[in-house]
């Protein structure tokens, strides 16, 4: 006997006696749903705010083995939390052999940040989400170098980027004096014979994921089914073109089936073994390289209200771009915190919470070639995290006074951040390491995945927008006045369209609250 249960999301829930392939001892839990999200963090948050205002009538199910919401890449001690928006990260305008700067990667980052903060705005005016100050802060957004050559590519970055709409009152200031009242923590016992130059954007914003990944869940669960402690065991393919997707409850050890006419892994460092497991093609050759990180985190109050900005600095000579040390004020419930770093380890785990074989698991024999490929290319990378792996809590404390000349290591406690698994992808017969994001989506659109890390995060918004647009084709021309009123620079660019810029600037900053000076 089977005893079918409709719930009030419209999914369907199956009680059934299982196959024998399925064996166990009770009956099997089978769920199906339209869309299957599994991981919580902010881009299946995303994307299942997205679906639910384009589609309400969908159902969704989303599966989590932790026990909480953006517990991973997400939460705000294990995620870079700037906002990215290239306003402070060097690492994304690069000099050239002639000396002259590039700032398409800038542009191309700041454009999607700012369709980030429109999706944001809209959900606050509209009942998506709740108090913006609970996840978004205004705070200064700063580039900083020293010695006569990093001052001067900050004049020349300065001069390439203040021209550009988006990058409008961006500030550079090489005066010693300026140096020490905006920045007083860093000022402070400094020798300014070596020079010093910052590239200063007031109205950059502070992000915490972790609150912000949460408010979307409230508003996705409202009419959806979310199962955590819920762990995949596994994926496979039907003939009609669905997913049957075998879960694990990882606290009573129940079973679940899931039936999906489509699949979301937006399991962060977790996504590439189930994209293997699916069986997609369009995962084969794609590796993963696991790199960890470590901050300091400040625990003196006193140090903590001298500091009030996001300060980026030069990655060192090898590091990867991930990697570039940053002093950072973070805003999490509503108490101002400190965190330099990061400090680059080195883990086999694709999670935090994961396990020492995550590494060894993922070599398939279609990314052997190309994993193997990358140490030979990639030795200054490697040469970099031995030697960060040897140091000692006094040397990372040296390099934290290239920051803070006068800072303490008792004023500091060591933490670690979130696993960040970099992608490896196949190149002839080798392969390539990219410091970014890659979204993989079947050919037939029925599952998509992403891999890799920042500027993921504050990028969510565009990156499950192009989900959609290559999973969902026969809906996507329908959806997108929809998509233009809850992001009215959809399809079009700001930097080349001053007026409009403005009005979306105006109406975020009102929304989102962040009008008020950051230094307040």
């Amino acid at each position: 006997m089977t005893l079918i249960r409709v719930g009030a999301t419209g999914g369907v829930d199956v009680e059934s006696t299982p196959t024998a392939e399925e064996s166990s001892s009770v009956a099997q839990k089978v769920i199906k749903t339209d869309v299957a999200l599994i991981g919580a963090g902010i881009m299946s948050a995303t994307l299942g705010a997205l679906i639910r205002q384009l589609e309400p009538t969908w159902s969704i199910s989303l599966f989590e083995r932790l026990d909480a919401a953006a517990a991973e890449s997400s939460d705000p001690w294990n995620n870079a939390g700037t906002g990215h928006s290239a306003l402070c990260e060097l690492n994304y305008t690069p000099a050239g052999a002639d000396g002259e700067i590039d700032i398409t990667k800038a542009l191309t980052i700041n454009e999607q940040f700012q369709m980030s903060r429109q999706f944001w705005a809209h959900g606050v005016d509209n009942g998506v989400l709740g108090a913006p100050d609970e996840f978004i802060n205004p705070i200064p957004h700063v580039s900083f170098c020293h010695g006569a050559d990093g001052v001067e590519f900050l004049r020349k970055r300065h001069a390439a980027l203040s021209s550009q709409t988006l990058f409008e009152g961006m500030e550079f200031i090489d005066d010693d004096a300026t140096f020490a009242e905006r920045l007083p923590l860093m000022g402070a016992g400094r020798d300014y014979s070596d020079p010093v130059g910052l590239n200063w954007f007031t109205e950059g914003t502070d992000v915490d994921f972790g609150a912000l990944t949460q408010q979307l869940l409230n508003y996705v669960g409202r009419d959806a089914d979310l199962y955590f402690g819920h762990e995949v065991r596994n994926l496979s393919k039907q003939s009609d073109g669905s997913w049957v997707i075998k879960i694990r409850n990882t606290r009573s050890g129940e079973k679940l089936r899931v039936e999906a006419r489509f699949v979301f892994v937006g399991a962060g460092g977790g996504a590439l073994g189930l994209l293997q497991k699916s069986g997609i093609k369009e995962a084969k050759g794609f590796g993963g390289f696991p790199v960890s990180g470590e901050f300091f985190r400040c625990t003196n109050p006193e140090i903590i209200a001298q500091h009030s900005a996001k300060v980026y600095g030069q990655a060192a000579v090898g590091a990867p771009p991930m990697s570039v040390p940053h002093l950072d004020t973070r805003v999490i419930n509503h108490e101002k915190g400190l965190l330099f770093g990061p400090y680059a380890g080195w883990s086999p785990k694709f999670l935090k919470t994961g396990g020492v074989l995550d590494l060894p698991k993922s070599v398939k024999p279609s990314n052997l070639l190309p994993m193997m490929s990358i140490a030979p290319q990639e030795f200054g990378l490697l040469k970099y995290l031995i030697s960060e792996l040897a140091a000692s809590r006094a040397d990372r404390v040296n390099t934290l006074a290239d920051f803070a000349p006068l800072a303490v290591g008792d004023d500091w406690e060591l933490i670690t951040a979130g696993q960040r698994v970099q992608v490896i992808r196949k190149t002839g017969v080798g392969g390539s390491l990219e410091f970014g994001t890659a979204v993989v989506t079947s050919a037939d659109g029925s599952m998509a995945g992403l891999l890799g890390a920042s500027p993921g995060a504050s990028t969510a918004v565009p990156a499950m927008i192009s989900v959609l647009e290559k999973c969902f084709t026969a809906h996507f021309d329908g959806w997108k006045s929809k998509l233009t009123e809850m992001i009215p620079s959809y399809g079009q660019k700001l930097n080349d369209n001053a007026d409009l810029y403005h009005q979306v600037w105006d109406w975020t900053n009102r929304s989102l609250q962040l009008t008020a000076s950051a230094n307040d």
